[in-house]
């Protein structure tokens, strides 16, 4: 089941701004999709936890981490910020281009994206948001399981993303783009039990 849609129109960022904020959208090639209700608490725990040790590694670093709502508006090219048709807000971005970030997010693709899925959200992820992170270029794009406990990763080889790694949420991960970054998944084992 997908997200339901605002309408049948086509939109760019210069509606979405517009709209009231007491519902909240993300645009996807024009298509306007209502986000999923308040995610669950084990969400935004894990969630919490993943985007805390981001920060504490990359203090002091040129690589920023946001955390949603935060709209990323990725361009298919050199368009007005108003005719940009897709407009995510991922769970997690890491922006290592200072250039990118202005008042209202950012503006390209992130360097690295984090989703933590959820029922509701989960198939919106693995395929619309994938295929538009791919083609914006974000470098590498996780799918963080927290139900089944695993970890996809696509990383950017080329122009497209080679085949995933699968694997189980536990030890530490190693983020590829960022030397000397990691993940412990061990510190969200208490958080993935309850």
């Amino acid at each position: 089941m997908g997200l339901p849609v605002r309408d049948a129109n086509r939109h760019n960022y210069g509606d979405y701004r517009h709209w009231p904020e007491d519902v909240r959208y993300e645009l996807v090639d024009g298509i306007a999709y209502a986000m999923a209700p308040a995610p669950a608490r084990r969400h935004q725990e894990v969630l919490g936890e993943i985007f805390r040790q981001m920060a504490n590694a990359l203090e002091g670093q040129p690589c920023r981490p946001f955390i949603a709502p935060f709209d990323v508006r990725l361009p298919r090219g050199s368009e007005a910020d108003d005719e940009i048709e897709t407009v995510v807000q991922p769970d997690l971005s890491i922006i290592c281009d200072p250039t990118k970030l202005d008042e209202h997010g950012c503006r390209g693709a992130p360097d690295w994206v984090v989703e933590v899925l959820s029922p509701a959200t989960a198939g919106h992820d693995h395929i619309l948001k994938r295929s538009a992170y791919e083609r914006a270029g974000v470098r590498e794009y996780w799918l963080v399981h927290p139900v089944d406990r695993l970890v996809t990763v696509y990383r950017l080889e080329g122009q497209r993303y080679g085949v995933p790694e699968v694997r189980e949420l536990t030890g530490r991960q190693p983020v590829g783009l960022l030397p000397g970054v990691e993940v412990d998944w061990d510190r969200l084992a208490g958080l993935l039990a309850s």
